[in-house]
């Protein structure tokens, strides 16, 4: 049996949880691609539904403050600062305490996003490795948190364990649920051989020293981890199989191609 789909208003529901949070902090947000029309449709929706103050970065002079400039002379990447580029001083922005979030990418490649924030803002207490994670919400309202579909190409065990954990708590603050960990493989539990399940099987054995408390399992087949009753069958006894709702793909390539498929085929948002 799959997953029971909740009520058709569940996706409404989680989406409606965002904006109620979003309303009550009333965030300072720069849309650092401030000519895109995706951009500016964006940042009228935000502040006529008053869920956050959308600040438009149209050009860099602009926004290009005393703090701002403070912020990238302070930085250990000054050297890699452009000042000139809305990104890097949206970024900035966010550094220097004048804007609350920045949001980028519509006109702009993945790989410029993250070094604006790199050297911009840089990474968060304890994270040693930037990677990303897909949150998707599908038409049932079911929501489901894919990684590393954008940042880290071949990762090793270490790194993938390090994906699995940031992108468990990601999940946990956006989804509000706990999550349940499958770290993916073209193997469920000894059905198949070869490096690349080796690798997964060590990176879950680093997972649960590095997250005891956190509901984490693998190998594990994406029917597997999805399908309560070919997880009833090849993974029996498991805390997450048939039951997972955040997917750790061995590489990007496998991770990048398998969110895009589940966009177009499977309707998600």
């Amino acid at each position: 049996m799959n997953h029971t789909p909740p009520a058709p208003a569940g996706q409404d529901t989680i989406v409606d949880s965002w904006h109620r949070r979003a309303r009550a902090c009333r965030a300072r947000v720069v849309l650092a691609d401030g000519r895109d029309d995706r951009a500016v449709a964006a940042a009228e929706r935000l502040n006529a539904d008053a869920l956050a103050d959308a600040v438009l970065m149209e050009d860099a002079d602009t926004f290009r403050s005393a703090a701002v400039c403070s912020q990238a002379e302070a930085s250990s990447w000054r050297d890699r600062i452009d000042l000139d580029d809305p990104l890097h001083v949206a970024a900035l922005m966010v550094a220097a305490g004048e804007a609350d979030a920045c949001v980028a990418g519509a006109s702009r490649p993945t790989p410029d996003v993250v070094r604006a924030a790199l050297f911009c803002i840089g990474r968060a207490p304890g994270i040693d490795l930037v990677s990303s994670c897909f949150f998707l919400v599908l038409p049932d309202g079911t929501p489901v948190t894919y990684a590393d579909c954008g940042v880290v190409p071949e990762p090793d065990a270490e790194q993938l364990a390090s994906i699995a954990v940031s992108s468990a708590s990601t999940h946990r603050e956006l989804a509000g649920t706990e999550p349940r960990v499958a770290m993916l493989s073209y193997s469920t539990k000894g059905s198949a051989g070869g490096p690349r399940v080796e690798l997964v099987r060590s990176a879950t054995d680093i997972v649960r020293r590095l997250a005891p408390e956190l509901k984490v399992d693998g190998e594990l087949q994406f029917d597997a981890a999805w399908d309560e009753e070919v997880a009833a069958s090849k993974a029996p006894g498991s805390r997450v199989a048939g039951r997972a709702n955040v997917f750790v793909f061995p590489d990007l390539s496998s991770g990048n191609i398998a969110y895009k498929i589940t966009q177009r085929l499977a309707s998600a948002r």
